[in-house]
């Protein structure tokens, strides 16, 4: 297991957008960027100011002082990508959704625990300070018993056809489409909220007039083991202003964000809750705006997961130095990886043959 320092972020897209400037402000060097082509790989390291851009992950796993892989490629690559890194003791943070299909991710689990690395999933968002009060609220009771969630959001993001997409991403063989896109942070929250999933029913479609064979749309009505009721639906292809919403209701009162402020109403009435100093991570940081040019690059364009990425990457670096991994909010391992694929699968098969499906 290899306790060097420094990074290599492999994927020129969102790991340049949005990796390599958090592993930066977490305080840990980037020492190589791996990418398909080499061209636009030796570009981006040098916009980057990244020592070396190469397609090789050998060269880069290789460089001097590299001891932290962080991927940021489309799913169907990360099997590979993660157990060659995790072959050179690599400790690894790698993108959701986590795998195309639960069984390469159990491979990834199995090996990362038998070398005894860091493994830490990117869903991020469990660091937003919005998303962490209403979970802390949660957790600690100030809604009572859970029993149900709603987790809505609408956007035009790929309504319009010529909006560019990566080939990949509008191919369901490839893990690409909007559950994955998206989905995979609800699900991820749920578990961290509420606990496991026990069952979905799901369908998935698409709203939008793209030939695709991945969905742009998802609707899931779950249920967790503990017993709480929920919905998650989203959309990436609807015309028309966006539409948000998460509310979680139990027995005693009701927690609903909007963006990172967080409300309850329970029989005192409804306000809003300032989050305790420990959930506040940095500011939105937008990425380079000439670098937005797709539909793709413009889900990153706000910035918003810098402060939360930053969050996640400063507790790989503690982790890696000898320290716990925190309790709350706690960060995604390989493990959570697995479950959340398990859901994921879930979810694709009821789509698929029209039933509820029990995990």
């Amino acid at each position: 297991m290899s306790e060097a320092s420094g990074a290599v972020v492999v994927g020129t897209g969102f790991g340049c957008l949005t990796h390599v400037r958090a592993l930066r402000a977490a305080g840990i060097p980037v020492l190589g960027l791996v990418g398909r082509d080499p061209a636009r790989t030796r570009a981006r390291a040098e916009r980057f100011e990244i020592p070396v851009g190469t397609v090789s992950l050998a060269e880069a796993l290789a460089l001097p002082g590299v001891g932290i892989v962080s991927v940021a490629t489309p799913p169907h690559t990360h099997a590979d990508i993660v157990l060659e890194s995790v072959a050179a003791g690599m400790h690894i943070v790698c993108e959701k959704p986590f795998a195309a299909e639960a069984s390469d991710a159990r491979r990834m689990l199995a090996a990362a625990e038998g070398a005894g690395i860091v493994h830490l999933l990117g869903t991020e968002f469990r660091f937003a300070t919005g998303q962490a009060w209403a979970t802390r609220l949660v957790r600690s009771g100030a809604i009572g018993e859970p029993r149900l969630a709603t987790f809505l959001l609408l956007m035009p993001l790929l309504a319009d056809p010529s909006g560019q997409v990566p080939d990949w991403w509008a191919r369901a063989e490839d893990g690409g489409g909007w559950l994955g896109a998206h989905a995979s942070h609800v699900v991820d929250q749920v578990r961290a909220t509420f606990g496991e999933i026990a069952g979905v029913s799901a369908g998935l479609s698409v709203t939008s007039s793209r030939d695709m064979t991945a969905e742009d749309t998802y609707t899931v009505h779950f249920r967790t083991v503990s017993g709480v009721e929920g919905i998650m639906q989203s959309s990436a292809g609807t015309l028309g202003p966006p539409l948000i919403a998460t509310r979680m209701s139990g027995s005693e009162g009701t927690v609903w964000t909007e963006g990172d402020d967080v409300w309850l109403a329970d029989r005192e009435g409804s306000r809003k809750l300032d989050p305790p100093a420990d959930l506040v991570v940095g500011p939105a940081d937008p990425p380079p705006g000439d670098l937005m040019v797709t539909a793709y690059d413009f889900m990153h364009s706000t910035g918003i997961d810098m402060g939360p990425y930053t969050r996640l990457f400063s507790v790989l670096r503690s982790a890696i130095a000898g320290a716990d991994l925190p309790s709350d909010p706690s960060p995604a391992t390989f493990a959570d990886g697995v479950a959340d694929m398990e859901v994921m699968d879930a979810i694709r098969r009821s789509a698929a043959e029209r039933r509820w499906i029990a995990l």
